[in-house]
């Protein structure tokens, strides 16, 4: 992919790069300098280390000041809601930053553009991208917008399935799990799994484990009974 076509992520991220190569540095998987065994070639590693230690801070402060009443371990349940895996490959997708990504060809045909874990890590190597290129207050610009934005939702993905039962139970309604279908090479493979209320299909997921569908397919569970709420 050449520079050109990164500056469309840059409209879709809402910041421009003094140096575009600190973007394209953030979308070039190991995979892909693997590949091409050039040592020039840096892959995403090191922005993404950094992107790590710069969202855990800017969350922090945010929750700090904004939670007051909140003691330690709240604040350290709800930053790990917001900074897992799920919640930030969820932001990744809907940037398109799949349709970006500099990967191997192997990589690429076995459904890395998608992949949950891909995308976690391509949030935090952005957000170390833009810090390295413009400092803190635009990283704090990137990570207010698409994650802080909607702090309720963007949380309920952690504890969702246990969320999801106590609800459940206090409505004295049957909840259940099937896993409907499951596909791909043993190495990624990939389970879609329904979340059945009352014998009644409420909400589907899909997860690289059993368990990972499961908590999706309660996540978008909840999504469903807060919008019935509005």
């Amino acid at each position: 992919m050449k520079n050109k076509d990164f500056h469309e992520l840059e409209k879709k991220i809402g910041y421009t790069f003094n140096d575009i190569n600190y973007l394209v540095t953030a979308m070039t998987h190991t995979s892909y300098t693997n590949e091409r065994k050039i040592n020039q070639i840096e892959s995403y590693e090191r922005s993404e280390f950094l992107g790590d230690a710069i969202l855990e801070f800017i969350v922090s402060e945010y929750l700090y000041i904004n939670k007051r009443n909140y003691k330690e371990g709240k604040l350290t349940k709800l930053r790990a809601s917001l900074v897992c895996e799920f919640t930030l490959s969820q932001i990744a997708k809907s940037l398109d930053f799949g349709d970006f990504v500099r990967l191997s060809k192997g990589e690429d045909m076995t459904g890395g553009r998608n992949r949950n874990s891909i995308m976690c890590d391509l949030f935090e190597a952005v957000l170390g991208a833009i810090y390295l290129d413009g400092g803190i207050e635009p990283a704090k610009t990137f990570v207010h917008t698409y994650l802080l934005d909607d702090i309720e939702t963007k949380s309920l993905f952690y504890d969702a399935k246990s969320t999801l039962q106590e609800i459940m139970q206090k409505n004295g309604r049957r909840l259940s799990y099937k896993l409907i279908d499951e596909f791909g090479p043993d190495h990624h493979k990939t389970y879609i799994t329904n979340v059945i209320i009352d014998e009644q299909v409420m909400a589907k997921g899909e997860g690289v484990s059993i368990k990972s569908a499961e908590q999706t397919a309660a996540y978008n569970a909840l999504l469903q009974l807060k919008k019935k709420q509005v």
